[in-house]
């Protein structure tokens, strides 16, 4: 039975992986919207909740540190790290509103904010794609399911669409990768 787990598991991960392969313009347009706003000065903001805040923490430290090549360092920040300031939005406001104060404090026009959302219907990451659209960002958002919400509020959404999430959390990794590649082969010296 374990066996027969172990293969179906990645049956199905290396079909997600296929379905998502099919068409790379949104991946694409993420990494490019991440270069351009690198480029003339922005920051990337980074958020979601559970294994998606895991995942902007690690796409933040690929930019911060880096992903395969040297280069300088490109400003990216989890929205999701300081304790003190999610639970005093959390408590002082409301749990939806842990992202959005955020990026209203540090969003600025030209930046990225970009939301992670396995089921696509995420509050919190919702209201802060709208406070970025508000204040002038760009806005990235990759999604689980048909993208939900989440993916209706941002400028450019990536989706992954299957309802087990392990899956889409996988495949979500591995777009990621592809991002942080294209985005730091644009800022390598040649």
């Amino acid at each position: 039975m374990s066996g027969d787990l172990f293969a179906a598991t990645l049956a199905d991960t290396i079909a997600l992986h296929e379905r998502a392969k099919r068409d790379p313009r949104p991946v694409l347009a993420a990494a490019a919207a991440i270069v351009d706003a690198l480029k003339r000065g922005g920051k990337l903001l980074l958020f979601g909740n559970g294994g998606s805040a895991a995942d902007a923490q690690h796409v933040a430290a690929e930019f911060v540190g880096r992903f395969q090549r040297e280069r300088a360092a490109l400003a990216a920040i989890a929205l999701t790290t300081d304790t003190s300031v999610l639970t005093s939005i959390g408590n002082d406001y409301a749990y939806d509103r842990v992202f959005a104060r955020q990026i209203e404090a540090l969003g600025r026009a030209g930046d990225v904010a970009f939301g992670i959302s396995t089921s696509g219907g995420s509050p919190n990451v919702v209201a802060a794609l709208v406070a970025a659209r508000a204040l002038g960002l760009q806005t990235i958002a990759l999604t689980g399911k048909d993208g939900g919400a989440v993916g209706r509020a941002a400028g450019i959404h990536v989706n992954v669409p299957s309802d087990v999430t392990a899956r889409v959390q996988e495949v979500h990794r591995t777009l990621l990768h592809v991002m942080c590649d294209i985005v730091e082969r644009a800022f390598v010296d040649r």
